[in-house]
């Protein structure tokens, strides 16, 4: 019977994405991990792979479109000795055939998958076959799945699906051959049936209010791309729900800049030059480790205490921005962390990230020091415990040590912080850490 193919969720705020190219053709055959398609989701536009083999019997999606819901059936897979002839399903209308939920298991079963780059190897797709558990009731498995258990003599039958609705996947067959049929399922990473962000409440008057009061006067009327109604929303419901206190300090940054330059002079026969932000990322992890309580995320009903510093740094692009996630980031060289943040960054601004190079995190930074900020609050990203604000470092007049008036190189800071993750004075203890550290840069390398 042939396979439907359909628009995958490639990220857990994903509800609709445009498919931007087709890289097969109608009588095309697939393999497993052939590209199909490009899609472009509301962060990055990402490859679409096959997770079996077969001809695409038909494409029922063209080039360029948009707004096409998640579970869309998007083309037809032919199996062997399948033809096109006997597809008989109309090509979909995209706003309306998105498929609110899974098929019950109870119900008749329903052939179709989707798969990004960040998926595992295995989705939502039902098996041709139709096999039965001990107490009659039918079992839906991945094709892969039945073939990997055909080949290594699963008994299907003793597996738990982990996919969606109890579905058996390829995970769920291969923890079953190493000896752990009967053990809890294997962990599923399919990101086609997590349900979608919802959109945030409207805010405010209307679209045809707002237009209304401004009848006569000359405007250009700019549609939200996916990237910027999904900021729209995360953030809206961030400052709704999010208790943010904040926190502020200056920091100097002389010894930071002297240490710096000096580094800098021996890193030039490797073509490495470290900017004042990858010691920020530095400090805030290193800082994460000393108070060790506040490198924590709200989990809804819980904290979640993370124990390595997988700090987020926020990243500027064309209509939006994005928070890629240096994990581990305490454990790296300010080198490795320069090389890494420069290869996101770039990757960033084309839009080439994977969702799990975005996704996560306990802490981010965002840096507009050097668009000449003085000092400003940031909005936390959830689920993040807290977010540093950075502004420019500007010569200031100080009083030193010895009570002297003197001028030095000082960086206004804010910490925001969620107070469900983090009380007042453990957020001052975070905030001072970090000063210590860019202060005393040289005890970073310690």
């Amino acid at each position: 019977m042939p396979i439907e193919i359909l628009m995958p969720a490639l990220s857990p705020t994903m509800e609709e994405g445009t498919l931007a190219k087709w890289l097969v053709s109608e009588g095309d055959t697939v393999s497993s991990g052939d590209i199909l398609c490009e899609i472009e989701t509301d962060k990055a536009t990402m490859e679409f792979e096959a997770v079996d083999e077969g001809t695409i019997g038909k494409i029922l999606i063209g080039d360029g479109s948009e707004g096409v819901k998640v579970n869309t059936p998007i083309a037809v897979l032919l199996e062997e000795g399948e033809e096109a002839s006997d597809i008989d399903a109309p090509a979909p209308d995209i706003k309306d055939s998105a498929k609110e939920d899974a098929p019950d298991q109870d119900a008749a079963p329903e052939k179709g998958y989707g798969r990004g780059e960040s998926d595992a190897n295995d989705t939502d797709k039902s098996s041709s076959a139709v096999p039965k558990g001990s107490d009659g009731k039918r079992l839906f498995v991945t094709p892969l799945a039945r073939r990997i258990a055909a080949d290594k003599g699963v008994d299907l039958t003793e597996i738990s699906g982990s996919g969606p609705h109890g579905r058996i996947i390829k995970a769920d067959v291969e923890a079953a051959s190493a000896g752990s049929a009967k053990a809890k399922p294997a962990e599923s990473t399919d990101t086609t049936s997590a349900p979608a962000a919802k959109a945030a409440p409207a805010a405010g008057p209307s679209a045809d209010a707002v237009m209304k009061m401004y009848e006569g006067r000359d405007f250009e009327e700019i549609s939200l791309n996916g990237m910027r109604k999904t900021i729209a929303a995360r953030l809206t419901e961030a400052k709704q729900s999010i208790p943010h206190f904040y926190l502020r300090r200056d920091i100097e940054l002389d010894a930071l800049l002297k240490f710096r330059g000096e580094l800098n002079k021996q890193l030039e026969a490797r073509d490495v030059k470290l900017s004042v932000n990858d010691f920020i990322i530095k400090a805030c992890a290193l800082a994460l480790q000393t108070v060790s309580d506040a490198n924590a995320v709200w989990a809804g009903d819980r904290v979640l205490k993370l124990k390595p510093s997988d700090v987020a740094v926020a990243v500027a692009i064309e209509g939006g921005l994005f928070t890629p996630v240096l994990k581990d980031a305490e454990m790296k060289s300010l080198s490795t962390l320069s090389a890494e943040m420069k290869d996101l960054a770039a990757r960033a601004r084309d839009r080439k990230l994977a969702p799990h190079e975005y996704q996560g995190g306990s802490f981010a930074i965002s840096n507009l020091g050097m668009f000449g900020i003085d000092n400003f609050d940031a909005v936390i990203n959830p689920p993040h415990g807290a977010i540093l604000a950075v502004g420019a470092g500007v010569k200031k007049p100080v009083v030193g040590k010895d009570g002297e008036l003197a001028v030095a190189t000082v960086m206004s800071v804010t910490l925001s912080v969620d107070h469900r993750v983090i009380d007042g004075a453990l957020g001052a203890q975070l905030l001072s850490a970090i000063k210590d550290n860019l202060e005393t840069p040289l005890t970073m390398l310690a």
